[in-house]
């Protein structure tokens, strides 16, 4: 019975590292794109501050170009880069808490494996075929 018990604490750990690995890996990759549309945003806004206040600048919209003032085009671009920054913090956070919930779930299967040295023989023997 403590055999098929551990067995069972054994596929949920498993269960719960595989779905953090999973979340861990999505945040990450939205920090990654948030981290690039913050890097453009202010590079075009570093391009934008170099020109005059009458120079034409013209939005890009799918295919089609747009007139607009530059102070608009800089308003854009300032406000992308402060959502980029937040959106940034925000998902840090959750990566920190992430990472947190990752690591008790690896205490938990030390945990186990130590309790049981022959539920950890079985998953050895398994993992090699």
């Amino acid at each position: 019975m403590g055999d098929e018990a551990n067995r069972t604490a054994f596929l949920e750990i498993q269960g719960r590292m595989i779905e953090l690995t999973g979340k861990l890996k999505q945040v990450q990759n939205q920090m990654r794109n948030k981290e690039g549309e913050r890097k453009r945003a202010f590079l075009t806004l570093e391009e934008l501050k170099q020109l005059s206040d009458d120079t034409n600048t013209y939005k890009s919209i799918g295919k089609t170009f747009v007139l607009e003032p530059r102070s608009t085009l800089m308003n854009e671009q300032e406000q992308k880069h402060k959502d980029s920054e937040n959106a940034i913090t925000s998902l840090q956070i959750s990566k920190e808490y992430l990472e947190k919930q990752m690591a008790e779930v690896e205490s938990n299967l030390r945990e186990l494996l130590q309790q049981d040295p022959g539920l950890a023989r079985q998953i050895m023997s398994m993992s090699v075929m």
